[in-house]
């Protein structure tokens, strides 16, 4: 026998444990704070909206959104002239400069008269400012009458000029209308454009992206090829070819409409993709194989368990995808072949500046393209501050 065999085996001393033993004190236990209560019980979208309000100038665009959208909605109140009023005597008339300070000291904002020569020279028409005529502002005052939404006639106006005198804050056309008020009036049908496009674009995303990322199979084979086939067209070319097919007949409503289905059809194929690869990560996941097992039905699979998951991210993709739009009928329009008086959009206004010579002359009616810029810059800010503040992993 060994001599290991032999030797007494030492036993370690048991380990010490830090559990107590005494009865469990509810009043003991650790609380939280009410700021750590307010973020753990949170929702996500109210997660969203405070990482949303730290992107201070993704939030800033969002409030100029608002506003111009807002101002869609009292077009008719917000300018000093009618959609259609035109002033025969002021063809082409300079913006007019409003004035505080009249022989060194302060009055309620005015205008000049204008005064009218010809330049038989160079065939245009110069205006310039009669210091001899006031023209003081209105206010909250009745103006040019409107049909109001086409639903009643009004003529309240936020400011309107003197009734002896004018009031061009960014100048006149060759009709003589006001390019303020036509830009305003504008904003409702180029703003309003991109919303019901990116609605229908949306649509058909979830749709065709649905069934593919969980079905998969031919019938994710089938719609990734489609959406292969509408992506090697060029954009614009095929914009220009599917709008040079409405017909000259249609009612401006209807080319309104279809230019909107026009840019929808071909812009959906991005947020399918986005729809599809999300689908395709988490339809194998076990709470959606539970609600299979439960004998749920894809189509509530779908919208109840798997969509709302990702939904936000999808909703900052598809605010990124707005301006496209916009700029989309901006750019049919002022090629002439996108919407067409009587209608007015930002891109009708821009066509009437194709000519450089207008252009040269009368640098006014470029003022159009500004409010398109803003927009599409305060669009892409707003998009970037939502797409952050969806991700979970920032």
């Amino acid at each position: 026998m060994s001599a290991d065999v032999l030797e007494p085996q030492v036993r370690e001393p048991a380990l010490a444990h830090y559990v107590s033993t005494e009865p469990f004190d509810p009043a003991s236990a650790v609380t939280l704070t009410p700021e750590q209560e307010r973020l753990y019980l949170a929702s996500q979208w109210t997660l969203m909206w405070w990482k949303f309000k730290q992107h201070r100038v993704a939030l800033v665009s969002g409030i100029i959104l608002l506003l111009m959208y807002g101002s869609t909605l009292v077009s008719e109140i917000l300018v000093p002239y009618n959609l259609q009023t035109r002033n025969t005597d002021f063809i082409y008339a300079p913006p007019q400069r409003v004035h505080v300070i009249r022989d060194g000291r302060l009055v309620a904002p005015f205008v000049y008269g204008l005064d009218k020569t010809l330049d038989l020279q160079n065939l245009r028409r110069v205006y310039s400012e009669n210091l001899n005529e006031v023209r003081p502002l209105r206010f909250f005052c009745s103006g040019d009458p409107y049909r109001f939404w086409n639903l009643f006639d009004a003529s309240f106006h936020l400011v309107c000029p003197d009734p002896r005198g004018t009031l061009f804050l960014l100048g006149t056309d060759r009709l003589g209308r006001d390019v303020l008020s036509r830009i305003v009036y504008g904003a409702r049908i180029s703003l309003t454009i991109g919303l019901i496009g990116i609605a229908l674009s949306f649509t058909l995303a979830l749709v065709f992206g649905g069934l593919a990322g969980y079905f998969g199979g031919w019938i994710d084979v089938v719609v990734q090829r489609m959406i292969e086939i509408i992506r090697s067209f060029p954009e614009l070319p095929l914009w220009m070819a599917l709008s040079a097919v409405l017909p000259v007949t249609w009612s401006p409503i209807l080319v309104y409409f279809g230019i909107t289905g026009i840019l929808a059809l071909l812009d959906w194929t991005g947020l399918a993709r986005a729809v599809r690869s999300k689908l395709l990560a988490l339809r194998e996941e076990d709470y959606c194989t539970a609600a299979r097992l439960m004998g749920a039905r894809p189509r509530r699979i779908i919208a109840r368990h798997l969509l709302p998951g990702f939904l936000s991210h999808l909703i900052a993709s598809a605010t990124l995808s707005i301006p496209g739009m916009i700029l989309g009928e901006t750019a049919l329009s002022f090629l002439g072949i996108g919407l067409r008086p009587p209608i007015t959009s930002w891109g009708v206004l821009l066509n009437e500046a194709q000519n450089m010579n207008v252009v040269a002359l009368y640098p006014w009616l470029m003022l159009p393209v500004v409010p398109v810029i803003v927009v599409i810059l305060a669009f892409n800010f707003f998009g970037d501050g939502l797409r952050d503040a969806a991700d979970p992993y920032r």
